[in-house]
């Protein structure tokens, strides 16, 4: 399917689009009812009427203003050819500029540090739940348990779960309006609180009101996960769904007020979220809360590795293994990102103990994601033409919305911001180091016009007093001009060790910012001796170009361009298939060289990021039989402050 069918396919609402959406995109933003109310009257100094209404007003004008506006009406449109999320923000630039990058790998790191902190907090705030029927039951090992769980199945695919995921959550998100409503009717007076005007007496003259807004700030945290998956659903499907999931939060955050309202005394343990429930009903919430809790948990995991997947492609990570565990398109399963997740968060839920604990560590760091889409998204329209003043409004209303909840949620630093912050610069330190490593290291590459080479190849492909090593020899080449090859590759071919073949291939690999492109073009520099291949692959295509490769050789010789027998006689007659051997390249920085201090960083950096990356080989999925892998120097010029002496 071609990029623009798939985008119109999504754009498409149909009831199970529409279901489909409901079950995967509002898994973070819909379970924060478990913990937001509870979140800010812990941390308030005092109950009163201006908590629950300024507390109300702040959450009902976050989701408008943040979660609506910025994502659901603007954000959303900063679309991919149908993708989201910041990676795909990025790849839209026109200019990819140092700080753009910069920006992104800061974003992407913190939304990563958000996925670790999200199953953690979500899955323990609905098992805490259990104590109010049993005050003695042991939370920990239930929520470990069902992490355990989790993670151990995602290497098995989730097609099996993912049918159910709509459905439980058109459940859950009932449950949450029906218990809002009949809360709601008993003090109605509680819808006053859509006045701003509340939200600003909160902030202006509540004790610590201000810092109260980092609590406030769970109610939008899943926005950002919202965007990252516009791909899976569609931008009208999440547009209309938004609709009938932003009703059901409010009526359950509304009724959690009025409960509130009703009972003034609250206790410091109360959760109110499970108080709104009667009696008979609470082992059934907590279980369909449970569920709940599981399927934001899974959205958040396999978003991880989407966000993953795509950060190798735009090379802000190193190259791991990526395995496609079932058909579902674009669904991918990375083992070393699972299982450090797994680890991550069973250390969140045993070091951090209570969900209320967890509050703190949660949200500075999505603040921050939030703060670098929003700069990224004003850079965007700034290249599309929007008007200035347009974007200075822009800027000035999302710029002091989450400039607000970021000094806010400082305020959680020491009290547990400080993991999530140290995780997300973790991360960030990953693909620092890899992506301007791999800068550094492309800046010393070489390029020869192999037009004026063509008669070396040539000669070599017809001396018979030179061994043949291959009958096609095949390298990976990195110069995106047709006329150009690397240096270095000139001579492993001509210098290193003579390598005569009947063919040689150069196979370049585009990696086009199209997320789903898939095509490729020839060129015959020498016909039959030297054929240049360019794959042009979306950043969302997995490239296994051993298996793409196959396929243009099909096509080749299908159009009778290309012979597929062997060229040993003796093979020939027999109709043996022609022998293929890639040689990859494998660039090293050598010892005698001299970097600037910010340099020399940013390549220790590299090379031990490196240790945890695998290979071209297996990245792009080549043969391994039939490779020889060759190690080049990188020679970085650098004259002799003086001349040695001859002394003998």
């Amino acid at each position: 399917m071609s990029g623009k069918k798939h985008h119109s396919a999504l754009s498409k609402v149909t009831f199970a689009g529409l279901l489909i959406t409901v079950g995967i995109v509002f898994g973070d933003i819909g379970t924060s009812p478990l913990y937001v109310i509870k979140a800010i009257i812990s941390g308030a100094e005092r109950f009163d009427k201006l908590l629950v209404y300024g507390a109300l007003s702040c959450v009902f004008w976050t989701l408008t203003l943040q979660t609506t506006l910025k994502y659901v009406i603007i954000t959303l449109r900063a679309d991919n050819h149908g993708e989201g999320g910041i990676f795909a923000l990025f790849a839209l630039m026109k200019k990819k500029s140092t700080w753009a990058a910069t920006l992104t790998m800061i974003g992407g790191s913190a939304l990563l540090a958000d996925g670790v902190i999200t199953p953690s907090i979500t899955v323990t705030s609905s098992i805490e739940g259990l104590r109010l029927i049993n005050p003695e039951m042991p939370v920990l090992p239930v929520v470990l348990v069902i992490l355990t769980v989790l993670f151990f199945v995602q290497q098995f695919g989730t097609k099996f779960l993912g049918k159910s995921f709509g459905p439980i959550m058109v459940v859950w998100f009932g449950m949450l309006a029906t218990l809002g409503f009949i809360q709601l009717i008993t003090y109605p007076e509680i819808l006053n609180a859509l006045n701003p005007i509340y939200a600003y007496d909160f902030l202006a003259n509540y004790p610590k009101g201000f810092i109260l807004l980092g609590a406030v700030f769970l109610c939008t945290t899943g926005a950002e996960a919202l965007y990252s998956d516009l791909g899976h659903c569609g931008i009208n499907n999440i547009r209309i769904s938004w609709i009938f999931v932003k009703i059901a939060l409010l009526l359950n955050y509304f009724g959690q007020g009025a409960w509130l309202m009703n009972h003034p005394v609250p206790v410091a343990e109360l959760n109110p979220f499970y108080s709104i429930m009667p009696t008979w009903f609470l082992f059934p919430g907590i279980l369909i809360s449970t569920a709940a809790a599981v399927i934001a948990s899974q959205a958040l995991i396999t978003g991880s590795y989407t966000l993953i997947s795509e950060a190798v492609s735009l090379n802000f990570w190193p190259k791991i293994k990526v395995l496609h565990p079932t058909t579902i398109k674009g669904q991918v399963y990375i083992p070393f990102v699972n299982w450090l997740l797994w680890v991550l968060c069973c250390f969140v839920v045993v070091f951090f103990q209570e969900s209320s604990n967890m509050e703190a560590a949660y949200g500075l760091s999505i603040t921050i994601t939030m703060i670098m889409t929003s700069m990224l998204l004003i850079h965007y329209l700034y290249q599309r033409n929007v008007h200035v003043v347009l974007l200075v409004l822009l800027a000035s209303v999302f710029g002091a919305i989450e400039g607000s909840f970021l000094l806010a949620n400082l305020h959680k630093f020491s009290n547990g911001g400080w993991f999530s912050i140290a995780l997300a610069f973790a991360f960030f330190l990953v693909m620092l180091g890899w992506f301007f490593g791999r800068r550094i290291k492309n800046r010393h590459i070489s390029f020869v016009n192999v037009n004026k080479y063509l008669h070396l190849f040539e000669d070599l492909s017809n001396d018979k007093t030179i061994p043949q090593i291959a009958t096609n020899l095949v390298y990976i080449i990195k110069a995106n001009n047709i006329h150009q090859i690397e240096s270095k590759i000139m001579y492993s071919i001509f210098n290193k060790q003579p390598k005569r073949a009947k063919t040689y291939w150069l196979l370049h690999v585009n990696v086009v910012d199209e997320p789903d492109a898939f095509n490729y073009e020839v060129n015959q520099i020498i016909p039959g001796i030297l054929i240049r291949i360019d794959f042009h692959i979306g950043f969302k295509i997995e490239p296994r170009i051993n298996l793409y490769y196959k396929e243009v050789l099909k096509d080749m010789v299908a159009n009778g361009e290309i012979k597929l027998t062997s060229s040993y006689e003796s093979l020939k007659k027999h109709h043996f298939p022609a022998d293929f051997l890639f040689i990859n390249l494998d660039r090293i920085m050598t010892q005698d060289y001299k970097l600037s201090p910010w340099e020399t960083m940013i390549m220790g950096l590299h090379a031990f990021t490196r240790k945890f990356s695998i290979n071209d080989v297996k990245a792009l999925g080549l043969d391994t039989s039939c490779v020889i892998e060759e190690k080049v120097p990188i020679s970085i010029e650098r004259p002799l402050n003086r001349k040695i002496q001859r002394i003998g």
